[in-house]
């Protein structure tokens, strides 16, 4: 008679095709063909984190810089010769689906939206305190547009540009990511708005609720006898003495992004303004936005208040990944461009 043998122990065990997953991947700098799709592992969560099963994900000019590694100083932070973390993105909207044992706020089957890593994916790790619910007027589409374009634009218009309402504000790049959400927050804060874009992105700022728009291809901004009480540049192309030339007697420019910065700091322009700053009339300040989830839920109050609403362009599937970046690339986007998996 044969042994009897006891089968070996499997509760515990996950098959395969669970603990995989699609996600677009990059193992080098580059350009937009350094990212392909691939099945890899599911990330594993730490006890602050959770597993959001991601429905959609935003793609934002700071995953460009990741991309391409330029400026050459945050491969310090993100890895020297190839990114540590070979998934890109971070805006992201999904579904709970596991959470740390030291998380409190949320639980499997919450629709949350905001920061985590690697959210070019079908799962994305992310830290509990850099997520909120998801706006419930919002699809995932939407939502995932939101939270690094639009904590941006929230801290440089309110925390850094200090804005008032009935102040005159200027704001460059106004049709890109963070420059639509800075048009509908400065009028909501009962800011008179200028917004500064190209022609074919007229009607969108305006749409958005600007008191003026300016197009650059055939109109100098500084070409005015207007004066701004606060300017946010996004754009990142104007110099500081131009953008001063238009700021009123004690105005502030905040200067948001890397862009114009120089590929080995990315913020020299920036570190210029600031070190002006004490020996000018004007207040000139820059500024890293924080990814937390306190401003994260005033934007949601703002959002589900109705002053707020997402300007989504185009929605692409992960296999896509880099026609959406180079859409990005071309400065074509009206407002944001997505991914779904």
């Amino acid at each position: 008679m044969a042994e009897a043998t006891t089968p070996a122990d499997t509760s515990m065990a996950v098959p395969e095709p669970e603990r995989q997953m699609r996600a677009v991947v990059q193992r080098e700098y580059g350009t937009a063909d350094v990212l392909h799709v691939d099945h890899i592992d599911r990330p594993q969560i730490a006890a602050d984190e959770v597993l959001v099963e991601v429905r959609a994900a935003g793609l934002d000019r700071g995953t460009w810089h990741l991309m391409t590694g330029v400026p050459y100083a945050a491969r310090l932070a993100f890895g020297l010769r190839a990114p540590r973390n070979p998934v890109p993105g971070i805006d992201l909207a999904g579904v709970v689906v596991a959470v740390g044992p030291k998380v409190i706020s949320f639980r499997p089957g919450d629709e949350v939206y905001g920061v985590g890593k690697g959210s070019f994916a079908e799962f994305a790790a992310a830290r509990a305190t850099k997520l909120a619910i998801k706006p419930s007027r919002l699809t995932f589409e939407q939502a995932a547009a939101v939270p690094v374009s639009g904590l941006t634009a929230q801290q440089g218009l309110l925390e850094v540009g200090r804005l008032q309402p009935g102040q005159r504000v200027l704001i460059t790049g106004a049709s890109g990511g963070v420059g639509t959400y800075a048009v509908q927050i400065a009028k909501a804060h009962g800011a008179i708005v200028t917004g500064v874009c190209s022609t074919t992105k007229i009607d969108l700022v305006r749409s958005l609720g600007a008191d003026h728009v300016v197009d650059y291809t055939t109109t100098d901004f500084a070409d005015t006898d207007q004066r701004y009480d606060l300017i946010l540049d996004i754009g990142g192309s104007a110099s500081i003495r131009r953008l001063r030339s238009v700021l009123a007697e004690r105005g502030t420019l905040v200067i948001a992004g890397g862009e114009g910065g120089g590929r080995l700091l990315g913020i020299g322009r920036q570190l210029r303004a600031v070190a002006l700053s004490p020996f000018v009339r004007h207040r000139l300040a820059m500024f890293v936005a924080k990814d937390h989830h306190v401003p994260l839920q005033r934007l949601t109050k703002l959002i589900d208040d109705g002053f707020v609403t997402p300007a989504v362009d185009r929605v692409y599937p992960l296999a896509e990944a880099a026609a959406a970046m180079r859409q990005l690339e071309a400065g074509s986007v009206r407002g944001k461009v997505v991914l779904v998996p």
